[in-house]
Parts: C-alpha cells; structure tokens; sequence
C-alpha cells in the first residue's frame, strides 16, 4: 500500500513554535546568571581576572559533557525531546540556586558545570522538537527558538541592571532565584507541547552515528562554519559586560556597572531580531549565503570596534557598533542547525544537533579564555582582532556550498 504523505505545512505548527520558544527563552535563562553578577563573586573570592573566567568556562564545559554524553547515546532521538528539556530544566534550575549558598569558588564552578550540562538536554532536543513541525520555513522557525535563546541569555543582565548598584549588586540573589524559577517554568511548558507529524520515531542506540553524520561531505563544512561563528559568539556575550563596565569607568560614568547591564542586555538581545531576519533570509535566498554574509559582517564588526576603541571613538559609537555586531553574531547560527536538520540522517537528527553543538561549546571555552589573556597583555582591541578570526575563517568554510554543483 502506497503510504500516506504528510502535508508540508502541519496545523497548530505557529502555536507550537511559541509555545517551544517560550520555554527555551525561560529554560536557559541559567546561562549567564553568574556572568551577570560576576562583581559579587568577584569581589567575595577575591579572584583574578582568569579565575572569574572559570565560571563562565565551567557552564560551557559543563555543556559540552553533557553534549557529548548525550549524543553518544543518542538521547535526543531515543528519549521524547519534551521529557529531556523537562529534566534538564530542573536539574539547570536547582543546580544553579544552588550559587546561593555555595561557600567556595570551586563548588560554584562545579555548579555552573551542572548547569551547562543540564542544559545540554534542554538546547538540542528542542531544535530537534521544531524540526518535527516544520517542512517548509524551517530556518525561520529555528531562528526563532534560536532567538529565544538569545534572549534567555541576555535576561540575567536585564535583572541584573535593574537591581545592580556600585559594588556589584546588592539584590544579586535575585538574578540567581529569578533565572531558577523561570527554567523550571520552561521545563514545564515544554513539557506540555505534543510532538510535531514530522518527528521521526526512536531510534535504535548506535554510538558512532554522531561521528559519521558530522563527518559527511557537506555536513563537514557546515560543521566548519558551525565552528567559526562560535568561536566569537560566547566570548562577546561572556566578556561585554566587563569590556563595557570598565570604558564608562574610564569615562567618569557616573554608574559604570549599571550602565553596562543595561548595554549588555541590549547588545546581547538584539540577536533575537537578528535570528528572525536571518531565518527569513535563509530560507528565501539560502542558508548557506546568509552565513557568509552573517560571518563577514559580523567579523567586519569586529574590528571595526576594535579599531573604534584603540582610536579612543565615543561611547555612543562604541555601543552603536555593538549592536551591530550583536545583530550579525548570532543571526546564522539557527541556519547551521537547520542544514544540520536537513542533512543528517532523519532517524538522527538529534544526534546530529547535538555532535555539533558539543562541538562547537568546546571551541567557546578557548576563546573565553584567551579574552582577559589578551586584554591584560595588549587591551581589548587585541580580543576583539582574535574574535573576528573565527567568522572570517567560518564564510570561507561555508563559500563552497554556495555552488553545490562544485562541492565535494
């Protein structure tokens, strides 16, 4: 019997898209939480600037484990993507209240790993859950729960500045409950949402499925341009606020910290617009064009600001390309996961997500941490030459797949 085809377009599709988008914007909230009040533990523990960057390193390590635990095992495709943001939801949640009574910076580290990999089973199984609602405008839609991350990751700052005062928040504690609550929150909604008609069923566990899918002829180049964009994205996002905080201090600003919670969350946040502009681009003109124009522009940006900062430009301006910068940074990330999506094994697409984002998260923790090695040898113009690398390497990669006819 000649079997049934599915519609392109399934009904209830745009509902589950918010629904899904609602709970990843709530779920990684955790992020970034300790970033956003990096003065208090700071200040508390007395750390050097490359010992503060070990709690940011930590949730992206602790991620990248977790990436790689559950691609191995194919969790994504053998578990419902709902039940897996579910746990890692509460797991991301009560691993980071649990920053409110750590005594040492080395259980707090330990922490923020935990969080990053509970929320290694809450990013990857929710792309794979979009992916099953969408056949058509697929790049729109994962650029939306890509936004929806974004916006997660930007919401410690908001929090943050509205509490924050000269000594680096008195009301911290609350960026740390707040961001808690609404990843449980998250977990929960997910919970909720069915199962698109397009999922694909369980499939059987086969380790080596993530290494044969990334290693695939296109996939491999995505991979690469995959590799390029992260490679500046979480060290821009990590590090800003600190870049920006200690220009207005040096400006005379009259409350540098505050200020730089504010700007953070702006230049963070405007990359949920710029995954909504390069979801509709990349389905109209193709994915792989808008990722070298993204990784051009972006790292076009960076050096214009690193040149704007060694020349001693206005703040306005700084903070004008900022946003730039952070519009461009992120708007191609959700169209690597869509060719992902599309190029993989269907019965894999989990895996597949997952392989790539594991490795991607791995490149994050080097460029995080070159950041405050450059700034104190040779300041900030010096970082922000070293992120623009990645990107421009990154639209190399990605060039051939302009021309599929010509690839490998």
């Amino acid at each position: 019997m000649t079997p049934i085809a599915l519609p392109d377009a399934a009904p209830g599709r745009w509902s589950a898209l918010t629904w899904l988008a609602s709970a990843v914007f709530l779920s990684m909230s955790p992020w970034f939480s300790a970033a956003a009040v990096l003065p208090h533990f700071r200040a508390l523990w007395m750390l050097t600037a490359g010992a503060a960057a070990w709690l940011t390193l930590a949730v992206q390590l602790g991620f990248v484990v977790g990436a790689v635990l559950s691609a191995a095992f194919n969790l994504a495709d053998r578990i419902t993507p709902q039940r897996l943001i579910l746990i890692g939801a509460l797991l991301a949640g009560a691993a980071n209240l649990g920053l409110l009574v750590t005594g040492t910076p080395t259980l707090a580290m330990l922490l923020r790993a935990l969080t990053g990999a509970a929320l290694a089973l809450v990013y990857p199984p929710a792309l794979k859950a979009m992916s099953g609602w969408f056949r058509t405008g697929r790049g729109l839609a994962l650029g939306v729960m890509v936004g929806a991350l974004t916006l997660g990751s930007a919401l410690p700052h908001l929090v943050n500045g509205l509490s924050v005062n000269s000594v680096g928040g008195a009301n911290w504690q609350a960026v740390i409950v707040a961001t808690s609550l609404l990843a449980v929150l998250g977990g929960v909604i997910a919970s909720q949402v069915r199962s698109g008609p397009f999922a694909a069923s369980a499939a059987p566990l086969q380790p080596a499925q993530a290494w044969r899918l990334l290693t695939g002829p296109n996939l491999s180049r995505v991979t690469l341009g995959y590799l390029g964009h992260m490679w500046e994205l979480y060290a821009l996002w990590a590090w800003y606020a600190t870049f920006f905080s200690q220009l207005l201090a040096s400006r005379d600003w009259p409350d540098p910290l505050r200020g730089a919670a504010f700007a953070t969350f702006a230049v963070v946040g405007v990359g949920a617009i710029g995954c909504g502009v390069g979801g509709i681009l990349g389905d109209r003109w193709g994915r792989p064009r808008l990722t070298v124009l993204s990784m051009t522009l972006s790292g076009g940006c960076a050096l214009v600001l690193a040149a704007l900062v060694w020349a001693g430009a206005g703040t306005p301006l700084l903070l004008a390309v900022s946003l730039v910068w952070g519009f461009w940074i992120i708007a191609d990330s959700a169209q690597f996961s869509t060719l992902a999506s599309e190029l993989a094994d269907p019965a894999y697409v989990g895996t597949a997500l997952t392989a790539q984002l594991a490795l991607g998260f791995s490149l994050t923790a080097a460029s995080i941490a070159l950041v405050p090695v450059l700034v104190g040898a040779w300041g900030w113009p010096a970082a922000f030459i070293m992120l623009a690398v990645g990107p421009l390497l990154g639209a190399v990669a990605m060039r051939p797949l302009l021309h599929p006819a010509r690839s490998p």
